[in-house]
This record gives C-alpha cells, structure tokens and sequence, in this order.
C-alpha cells in the first residue's frame, strides 16, 4: 500500500482499518481536500439528526423549481417543469445518485449553519460546508467545502458501530451506501459480488471514495481522497483507488 501511495502523481490522504483489529494504515489523513461529493455522507447523518430534532419532516413534500436544478450527477435536473419530492427520496438521491439538486434543495432546506453545527458535533474537525453543489462562481472565487480523510473514517466508522444518530439510522445510511450506483473506484477490481458501502466524489482535479468493503474475513474501512494539478484525466486517481482496495481486500482475505 504505501509504495502505490508514494508512486501516485498528485496529494493523496488515505485510511485504510481493518474493523475487526483496529489496525490502521494512514497517509495524510488530516489534509485538507476539497470535499466534492463525499460530503454528501455526514450531509445524509445530519438531515437523520434534523428529523430526530423535530427540524426536517422526512415525509414532507418539496417543490423542486426548475430555478433548483443544477448540472453534474444527478435524476432531478432532467425532470420536466416543477417537481414535487419526498424529502426522505431527495436524501436517497443524493447517496444513490448522487443527485446535486437534492443536495442543494436539502443544503438550503437545514441552511449551512446546521450542517456544519453536526459535523462538529461529530467531531469532523476537518470538514466544512461552505457553498452549494456545482457553484463554480464561488468556486472560482476560492469559497471551497473541505474534508480529510480522517473526517471521512470518522463518520463512517460511526455508521459501522450503529453510532451515528441511532442504531436505526446507521442501518439505513449504510443501506443507502451500498446502493451507491458509481462502481468506478473502491469496487472496481474487488470481486463482483462483493458488498460495498460507499460514497465517490469528482470535480475537476479531485476524485475521492470513501467506504466499507465486507468481506468474508472481516470488513475494511478505505477513504482515499485525490487531488492532481493540471488538465489530467481522473482516470489515473480512479485507477489508484481501484488498486488501493484491491490491496486492502487480500490483505483481510489473507490474514488468518
């Protein structure tokens, strides 16, 4: 592992544990990245949380303008004219498809204040909200959610151990994880049938995942978080990662 970790060409921070040992391999894990859509995952705990505070009705409707809808991933921004949508659907689109309208309606929905209020109380020192999805005004002008990948192990090391909000919760965004439809990175040289629970992230120079991968031996925490200069492809970042879980995975299958 830390010799593809040093032969990567870009900054890397990485966490891999194995969950049944503890044991931990990290590489900058406190690292500022721009978080891209891995921020979506403690973003998820915190809307469990609002609902649990009496703050966000899960089985409330929201209408979705056309003025809502914005480009990268997504189901929303192709639905036609106004959109009426559950508010419990808006958070399974923004895991399983990573849908950044629903990102948004639910960031302007809670307001940044209170995301950011969880993810302190959750104790991500490191992981901040600070503009909309796909806004590359604020973008251009530096205004950058930010993550580690330590923040990212820490959240969902909490989902693993029934912690986060409540044993419930925990089950249902792990649920909603594994139902996670891009398959390019953590899964991508794991065998296929092999259960994963996880979150990418893409913008142009970052590419990230961060997950579970069960395993018959004993299940792995991996969050590998990527950022390359210049016009590159993510191809190479998404190939790193690929091989990093692949690593990780006979690493568990292999010890006794």
């Amino acid at each position: 592992l830390n010799m593809e970790i040093r032969s990567f060409n870009g900054q890397a921070g990485v966490v891999v544990e194995d969950l049944r040992t503890g044991r931990v391999l990290a590489h900058q894990p406190l690292r500022s990245f721009p978080a891209a859509s891995v921020i979506k995952v403690p973003m998820m705990t915190a809307c469990f949380q609002a609902a649990t505070e009496g703050k966000l009705d899960l089985n409330s409707t929201v209408v979705v303008r056309p003025a809502d809808k914005v480009s990268g991933s997504g189901v929303l921004k192709t639905m036609p004219g106004r959109s009426q949508v559950r508010v419990s659907k808006l958070i399974d689109w923004m895991i399983t498809q990573s849908d950044n309208t629903a990102t948004n309606v639910l960031m302007s929905r809670l307001g940044m204040g209170y995301y950011n209020q969880h993810f302190q109380q959750m104790g991500l020192s490191g992981t901040r909200l600070a503009r909309p999805m796909m806004d590359f005004s604020q973008r251009k002008k530096g205004v950058e959610n930010t993550t580690t990948a330590q923040d990212m192990a820490q959240v969902l090391r909490k989902l693993y151990r029934s912690e986060a909000v409540s044993p419930q919760v925990s089950r249902v965004c792990l649920d909603m994880l594994k139902r996670q439809k891009m398959r390019d990175r953590i899964p991508a040289k794991l065998p296929e049938k092999t259960a994963v629970a996880h979150k990418t992230g893409l913008e142009r120079g970052v590419c990230h995942d961060a997950g579970i991968i069960y395993t018959r031996k004993g299940d792995l925490l991996i969050c590998v978080l990527t950022q390359h200069k210049g016009k590159g492809t993510s191809q190479p970042a998404k190939r790193f990662i690929a091989r990093l879980a692949q690593h990780a995975y006979r690493y568990a299958e292999e010890t006794p």
